[in-house]
């Protein structure tokens, strides 16, 4: 069964920091994505990764967020700067093996979520 267990989630004040990590139990996908959840929100996709390491961004976070992957820990990476209130949302890690995209419907598999909360 394969898994994906997000860490790292939290409170923080407008304009902090904060680091999502989530593990993959070893399996290597095609592509990773994060995505989040507001109340009262559709699911928006955040930020994805390939295998070559191309990404994409929402553009609602574009040059504040940082997708990445660590191969030695397989580990999937969002580096959160400069937060904003808005951001506050489940954030959920994805992965699958179709084309580098934000929409959930290319993603196989899901985490159970972690919590950002922006204030």
């Amino acid at each position: 069964h394969v898994q994906l267990v997000e860490s790292g989630g939290g409170s923080v004040q407008a304009g902090g920091s904060l680091r999502l990590s989530c593990a993959t139990s070893g399996y290597t996908y095609n592509c990773m994505a994060w995505f989040r959840r507001a109340p009262g929100k559709e699911r928006e996709g955040v930020a994805a990764i390939n295998s070559r390491g191309d990404t994409k961004y929402a553009d609602s976070v574009e040059g504040r967020f940082t997708i990445s992957k660590d191969r030695i820990k397989n580990t999937l990476v969002l580096q959160m700067n400069n937060l904003k209130p808005e951001d506050t949302a489940m954030y959920y890690c994805a992965a699958g093996w179709r084309g580098l995209s934000l929409g959930g419907y290319y993603y196989d598999n899901w985490g159970q979520g972690t919590q950002v909360t922006v204030s």
